[in-house]
């Protein structure tokens, strides 16, 4: 039993390692999203630093900026910066809309394109196809093309 234990962890340890290991080697800066309901941003890269900012926003896209052992150093839509643990982000490409007033999301990448549906500032969705001045967005399986201009975590970094 408690070599079984034991293996457990070591299994455990060793795949923590290799996901602070995977991004470590990313070069900064990058793109990552909020994985968790609430994760919080710290004035250094340590829990020994105190709480600058707590997101509530799961999803939420984020540019890394500086990396420090499972810490990495994050900007968000409005500029701030804060570190936030490793555990915290995924490597999931996110969007914000950012443009005032309401977007057009359409079926295909082209300002003549049939209107899909609409959304407004402050919706996030996940990314792709990113090309020519359009991505892709996924809200909740709702899926259209969007300038890229009026979202925020498409450019390249």
């Amino acid at each position: 039993m408690k070599n079984i234990v034991k293996s457990v962890l070591i299994v455990a340890l060793a795949t923590i390692g290799g996901m602070a290991t995977a991004q470590a080697t990313k070069k900064t800066p990058y793109w990552a999203s909020i994985d968790e309901a609430e994760a919080r941003t710290r004035t250094g890269p340590s829990t020994e630093f105190p709480v600058k900012w707590v997101y509530k926003r799961q999803y939420l896209p984020v540019k890394v900026v500086a990396v420090h052992e499972v810490w990495r150093k994050v900007e968000d839509p409005d500029g701030d910066q804060g570190w936030m643990h490793v555990r915290l982000l995924s490597p999931d490409r996110t969007a914000i809309i950012t443009a005032p007033g309401i977007s057009a999301l359409r079926d295909e990448p082209s300002a003549s394109a049939r209107i899909s549906w609409r959304a407004e500032k402050g919706v996030v969705g996940r990314i792709d196809d990113c090309q020519k001045g359009w991505c892709r967005l996924d809200v909740a399986g709702r899926v259209g093309y969007i300038e890229t201009d009026r979202i925020w975590g498409e450019e390249v970094p």
